[in-house]
């Protein structure tokens, strides 16, 4: 029997075949690395390399240079899709495909600044890795990472239960084990679970968002037809609004 595919190769193929349109749609990843480059803009950086782990197309690393023109970050992502939407950007040449559930690159030793937005949550092991991140960063070396967390998508979960259909969405990391990992190596300066909703339009439309930036992938098997017509049945009334995202911010020097 073929071994079954890796979950990254499913990532990367999803993302993929949606890059072209990732950037319009990936609204509340925008703001979010917009609000982790507000915050970074006056840390002071040691001398050493500086990184955007799962940069995507970039948003997050334009970002922090718009506010720090001083500082360059290397793009470093397993989508080459994705990297190639700054194809036309003078930061072409700062990019690196490499899969982060095999570490970071050599590149990225001692690092200054490693910076993240909602990348941490699709490694194999998320906990393992955010340790290693930490362990990478040389002493004052600063790490501003913004991952959802596993108290997201809570109306889906209740639709799921009361339909008694399976949750497929992507296992997220637990907030709490994250904060006590990065606070073995790292003073936190800032550490705060954001919260992100809206009315809540339908299972649809969420669904299809989700689909829109190619971020659908899961280790769960997808819901039969009947199964999918039960959870419909069973989501809350549209209009409510309902608590969709819960965001881990956090910025840590490390010691």
């Amino acid at each position: 029997m073929p071994s079954a595919e890796p979950f990254s190769r499913q990532v990367r193929r999803c993302f993929g075949r949606r890059a072209s349109h990732y950037e319009r749609a990936a609204r509340l990843q925008a703001a979010m690395a917009w609000r982790l480059a507000g915050h970074s803009r006056a840390l002071p950086l040691p001398v050493g390399p500086c990184g955007d782990l799962g940069a995507g197309s970039g948003l997050l690393a334009r970002a922090i240079e718009r506010k720090r023109p001083d500082t360059a970050l290397l793009r470093v992502d397993n989508c080459p899709e994705l990297l190639a939407q700054e194809a036309r950007s003078p930061q072409r040449a700062n990019q690196l495909l490499w899969d982060l559930d095999q570490g970071l690159p050599g590149q990225l030793q001692g690092a200054a600044l490693l910076a993240s937005s909602f990348a941490l949550q699709w490694l194999d092991q998320p906990d393992q890795q955010l340790q290693h991140w930490c362990e990478q960063l040389r002493s004052g070396g600063w790490l501003a990472l913004a991952v959802p967390t596993a108290a997201s998508f809570e109306p889906w979960r209740r639709a799921a239960a009361r339909a008694e259909v399976p949750f497929t969405g992507l296992a997220l990391p637990e907030a709490q084990r994250l904060e006590t990992i990065a606070a073995q190596q790292l003073e936190l300066h800032h550490c705060r679970r954001l919260r992100y909703s809206r009315a809540n339009g339908g299972a649809r439309p969420l669904l299809h968002q989700i689909k829109a930036i190619g971020a659908q992938a899961s280790r769960s098997p997808r819901l039969s037809p009947r199964q999918l017509r039960q959870l419909l049945a069973h989501w809350p009334n549209p209009g409510v609004p309902q608590l969709e995202w819960e965001v881990l911010l956090l910025l840590g020097r490390k010691r």
